[in-house]
């Protein structure tokens, strides 16, 4: 099964592509998708669209899991919301099934502990993986964590 996890943004929504076959896991790519505040709040709303379906044409994912919006007051708030309804529209314009994690979730999927902090989930991404270093930036981090929520919970 190959699924795609989403760190959803409007500055930068964060992405992670991974495949489980017999038991194994395999990171294939992480990354994010990155808008410029000089622009429109249209036009890095259409950018999200256009480049996560580029991913998405590009990795062929069966399923997507995506963070939750955790409601909180902030001056960006609205805008968050409105790229994640980007996201999910997008998703499902490519007809995968999604799946939605509240941050708790994850990290309680991840590490064990539903109040880890960020590294700890980072570390257990890398365990996962086997990775050296860290994937950069720590939205991908963060997307790759999601995408294993999936994988586990599916």
């Amino acid at each position: 099964m190959r699924i795609i996890g989403i760190d959803p943004g409007l500055a930068r929504v964060g992405y992670g592509i991974i495949d489980e076959i017999e038991g194994k896991k395999a990171m294939l790519d992480c990354g994010i998708i990155e808008t410029q505040s000089t622009q429109k709040e249209e036009k890095r709303l259409l950018e999200i669209s256009n480049d996560l379906s580029s991913i998405i044409r590009k990795w062929s994912p069966q399923s997507a899991a995506v963070e939750k919006f955790f409601f909180y007051r902030s001056s960006t708030t609205i805008s968050v919301v409105q790229a994640r309804g980007v996201i999910m529209m997008t998703l499902g314009k490519h007809n995968l099934s999604i799946q939605e994690f509240p941050p708790m979730q994850i990290k309680l999927a991840v590490t064990g502990y539903g109040h880890s902090d960020k590294d700890e989930v980072l570390k257990s991404v890398m365990h996962e993986f086997n990775l050296t270093s860290p994937p950069k930036p720590d939205d991908a981090a963060d997307a790759l964590a999601i995408a294993l929520t999936g994988i586990y919970l599916k």
